[in-house]
């Protein structure tokens, strides 16, 4: 009886991809384009495990040098003695392990909800998104994600100021002697457990695909960009895991995270924390002002002229009356009635989220809510220069300086200053101290957007602090007595801006209720504005 011969392949890691030799086809790999020989083949380092998985179901031999450069980590755990790694073996040998450190995480507690995250994404593979509040303490989740799989880490963030915030808090839990490396902001420097932003990330993927055991990607939405995908598909990483509080995204590239994370793992809402007392509990208000006589004016004289470009365009390109924004921009470029349909929406959208009205309403507001700590937002640098200059109220933008913007924040939460005002920049990225009010004076009206603005407000507010010394309990029941937050959005009425946040608005409360919970009041309001502007856009045609 002839013996048939075991087929016998190596793995290698190559600048971001996995070389398969000895086989001539198997899942998720195609041949070498960079060699002639047949039995080379390539893969993104994202399907690592998938091959590996592949071959071991096969039973194919195969030597396995993926992660031969994996940086070498100290025990981060030295109670977790869990060998069974699913047969992918990424941590470092004995011999090349560093001494131990001393390791605070292990007596953190954490809450039921974090636990049950960390326990679902465990039982996942370690693999997989969770999805929670601002405030809900997502980076002590990626903290235990660290310990428990107790190896090489890099943390993914978008910006440097959460890369200061991320490296602050490791360095808390991960004792001396390990150091927090940094790739970002002229930073260059890789350690066992390594914050980089996405930017660099971007840029050194094919370096670092085979360096690290665990990719945790901070703000994970960020990655389904068509760029920032990249470095989850670079990355050989068997264990991966997304933080954020709002995963979904306006253009749904959001779809794709469950092939380069995992699927979602543990979702709560900020309703459902906010009843166990984990977040402050919250209510929205919906002011709608009316535009000042000279800007519905100039607003309606926008608008026509936007429409009739879009008939136009509607007329030489075969019906595209109903033509998206993405597309407008497109042809813009090479088409000059698009170009002047683009230039009359954007005039028309700014009369909009920046009239006057809107300042007169804020100023109502403020004096409504005096000694109240607020969070006035905006969508353009402009206007809040504008209310910074009117109500004397410091600011906070990109431009904001890393001193100035801590001493703002800094003075926010002392007490100093009762009020900032913010573009963008405070949306997300950025450790916020506890707010009651915020203020909407405008924004792109996104879900996401929505959701990252209330979420400056959900950190539990005690309502009176305790008397004499307290013990740990009598202070965890203190700060779960929190006060009610309030988000006050502004809308511009009769505007597009009333019509597209009412919409997108309904939506966002949608997913803050994800667990099922009965309509609010300011949800049964929205949906009677709908009702009203629906009405009025069909008499009247807002596009």
């Amino acid at each position: 009886m002839i013996k048939e011969p075991v087929l016998k392949a190596t793995l290698n890691y190559d600048r971001g991809t996995i070389v398969i030799r000895g086989l001539a086809h198997i899942p998720f790999a195609t041949p070498d384009p960079r060699s002639n020989n047949n039995n080379i083949l390539r893969a993104q380092a994202l399907y690592y495990v998938n091959i590996v998985e592949y071959l071991k179901q096969s039973g194919i031999e195969f030597a396995d040098y993926v992660f031969s450069d994996v940086i070498a980590s100290p025990d981060l755990n030295s109670s977790n003695n869990n060998d069974d790694d699913g047969g992918i073996v990424v941590k470092q040998n004995k011999a090349t392990a560093t001494a131990g450190i001393a390791i605070a995480s292990s007596l953190v507690s954490l809450r039921d909800y974090q636990q049950k995250a960390l326990d679902n994404w465990i039982r996942a593979g370690m693999r997989g998104s969770v999805v929670l509040p601002t405030g809900s303490g997502k980076t002590i989740v990626g903290i235990k994600a660290i310990e428990t799989v107790n190896a090489s880490s890099l943390i993914i963030v978008p910006t440097l100021d959460l890369m200061d915030q991320w490296t602050a808090v490791l360095s808390k839990y991960f004792h001396q002697p390990t150091k927090i490396g940094n790739l970002g902001g002229g930073i260059d420097d890789v350690q066992p457990i390594t914050v980089s932003t996405y930017d660099s990330a971007y840029l050194r993927a094919p370096l670092l695909g085979n360096k690290f055991s665990l990719i945790i990607f901070d703000e994970v939405h960020h990655l389904a960009a068509l760029g920032y995908r990249t470095i989850a598909e670079q990355m050989a990483a068997p264990y991966r895991l997304g933080l954020t509080a709002t995963i979904e995204r306006e253009d749904e590239l959001h779809r794709d995270l469950p092939r380069l994370v995992g699927e979602v793992v543990y979702q709560a809402s900020p309703d459902t924390l906010a009843k166990k007392k984990h977040l402050a509990s919250y209510e929205i208000e919906r002011r709608r002002v009316e535009l000042l006589p000279e800007e519905l004016k100039e607003y309606r004289e926008n608008m026509s002229t936007y429409r009739q470009c879009l008939n136009k365009i509607g007329k030489t390109m075969g019906g595209y009356y109903n033509l998206s924004l993405e597309k407008l921009i497109m042809i813009s470029g090479k088409n000059p009635t698009a170009r002047q349909a683009l230039l009359a929406r954007n005039k028309a959208t700014n009369i909009a989220l920046n009239s006057k009205a809107k300042i007169e309403e804020l100023k109502e507001i403020l004096a409504e809510n005096q000694g109240k700590k607020t969070i006035i937002f905006t969508q353009h640098n402009s206007l809040v220069y504008q209310i910074s200059d009117k109500f004397l109220i410091p600011f906070i933008t990109y431009k904001t300086n890393k001193d100035e913007r801590q001493d703002v924040l800094t003075g926010f939460k002392e007490g100093r200053y009762m009020a900032i005002v913010t573009s963008k920049v405070l949306d997300e990225g950025i450790d916020v101290p506890d707010a009651e009010l915020g203020i909407i004076v405008s924004g792109t009206g996104s879900a996401r957007e929505f959701i990252q603005r209330l979420g400056r407000l959900l950190r539990p507010k005690p309502k009176a602090a305790t008397s004499g010394a307290a013990t740990d309990d009598e202070k965890e029941d203190s700060s779960r007595r929190s006060k009610k937050a309030k988000l006050i959005e502004i809308i511009s009425s009769e505007t597009r801006e009333e019509t597209i946040t009412g919409a997108k608005r309904k939506r966002a409360l949608r997913s803050i209720r994800q667990d099922g919970e009965e309509e609010g009041d300011e949800e049964d309001h929205i949906n009677k504005q709908l009702q009203e502007e629906a009405e009025y856009t069909t008499n009247n045609r807002i596009c």
